[in-house]
């Protein structure tokens, strides 16, 4: 495998904790900045290497949001490399643990999730000799706390990376603003201190974001977002008309409401694109009555007519909804996924990407994303919760193609055994 050569900040991510570093006597190394910088990968192989040197028979930690997107964005890139360096990795699937011999040296590292509150609780009583966060930004503070409490051995040390987030965010305040007192290296990326990106790629990605994303995920600032929350969708060239095709896939995202508004969109899926077909859109305040359960999913029956959907992707909230879809047993029901903001950073993506497509049937939609608006009083990324109702179902729909692509990633990552061996037979 051919690496290209490391710029002078992921060199110093590699080996800040090196004798003669001028780092050496840190207890942390930070980096943060811009997507696609190189420092995820700067700094896992730096995990690695470093507890390979100075533990044997420790544990150690890697955490990220999920262990799918640990094991895709951390894990799998950094296999190969370690292979070519000398290092024998086993891979335990079941028990999300590394078995990792360099020279005389073992190691076990385990992967750990942290998603939400509750994830505190998986790790306790664990004792860890240093852990690793990847993207600690959008994990809560609770679970990232526990996790550093859990690093009582002798020379345990802590590595983070992440993407900025709102000015205000508790890491950004509690360990970069007070990186000193908390005796952490900083090193901060901008995407061009990475140079394995073209100038063409680059070109490509600093085209993907505007105003507030483009700082933070280009520039690597941590600056508040403000305005449209898709200012892009503002030019009528992102509505077209529905294809006449037929389609390879079909699915409705559905957000659900008896006083507000209920949004429905229907999805055709052709050569890899989403599009947007056609939508339900019922707000009970201007029509001057609310519909029951019933009256809605006769509804859902007509925007799909004679076609079978492969999901009906609803707001996890529509409980007495949900019920009724499954009584009726025609159509399967996924429960969405409702982290807000995640959720339109990825449909940001996808939108801006192509992998999305709104037609210009989709009068509601359009609609609101001309008034869909960042909240300027909230001290954090926060939506103004008016004028949402077609944005949360379609970005309930991002997620779940999103996850359908992080299954299909792992069920790769399954395959690529030339460098992972499991442990337990």
């Amino acid at each position: 495998m051919r690496y290209k050569p490391l710029s002078e900040k992921q060199l110093r991510a590699m080996f800040w904790w090196a004798k003669g570093s001028g780092d050496e006597h840190r207890d942390a190394v930070i980096c943060d900045g811009a997507v696609r910088s190189g420092k995820t990968f700067a700094l896992s192989l730096s995990f690695v290497t470093w507890a390979s040197l100075h533990f044997h028979g420790a544990l150690l930690g890697f955490c990220g949001k999920t262990i799918t997107a640990l094991r895709r964005n951390v894990i799998m890139p950094l296999l190969p490399c370690l292979k070519e360096l000398g290092f024998d990795v086993r891979e335990s699937v079941s028990h999300n643990r590394l078995h990792i011999r360099y020279r005389n040296h073992e190691n076990d590292f385990f992967l750990f999730s942290g998603k939400d509150e509750g994830s505190a609780a998986l790790i306790q009583g664990v004792t860890l000799s240093g852990v690793l966060f990847d993207e600690v930004a959008l994990m809560p503070r609770s679970f990232v706390e526990q996790a550093l409490a859990r690093c009582s051995v002798s020379g345990s040390r802590f590595f983070f990376n992440c993407n900025p987030e709102y000015p205000s965010h508790w890491f950004y305040r509690e360990w970069i603003k007070n990186r000193e007192r908390k005796n952490a290296l900083y090193i901060h990326f901008r995407m061009r201190d990475n140079p394995s990106l073209s100038e063409k790629m680059l070109k490509r990605y600093e085209s993907l974001y505007t105003g507030a994303f483009y700082r933070r995920f280009v520039e690597g600032e941590w600056v508040s977002v403000s305005g449209a929350v898709y200012p892009f969708m503002g030019d009528s060239r992102m509505f077209i008309p529905p294809p006449d095709t037929a389609f390879e896939e079909t699915c409705v995202s559905c957000d659900y409401g008896t006083v507000n508004p209920t949004s429905m969109g229907l999805w055709g899926r052709k050569d890899g694109v989403w599009y947007r077909l056609r939508e339900y859109y019922y707000d009970a305040r201007k029509e001057g009555k609310s519909k029951t359960d019933e009256e809605h999913y006769r509804s859902l029956e007509e925007l799909l007519g004679t076609l079978e959907p492969t999901a009906v992707i609803v707001d996890p909230s529509a409980a007495s909804f949900i019920e009724v879809i499954e009584r009726h047993g025609r159509y399967p029901v996924v429960r969405a996924e409702n982290n807000v903001i995640d959720g339109i950073r990825r449909t940001s993506q996808a939108l801006r990407d192509g992998e999305i497509v709104i037609c210009n049937t989709c009068t509601d939609a359009i609609r609101e994303f001309s008034l869909y608006r960042w909240d300027e009083n909230k001290p954090m990324d926060t939506v103004i919760k008016r004028d949402d109702h077609a944005m949360d179902d379609i970005r309930y729909f991002v997620g779940y193609i999103k996850a359908s692509d992080e299954s299909l990633s792992f069920a790769f990552i399954e395959r690529q055994k030339p460098f992972i061996r499991d442990s337990d037979g």
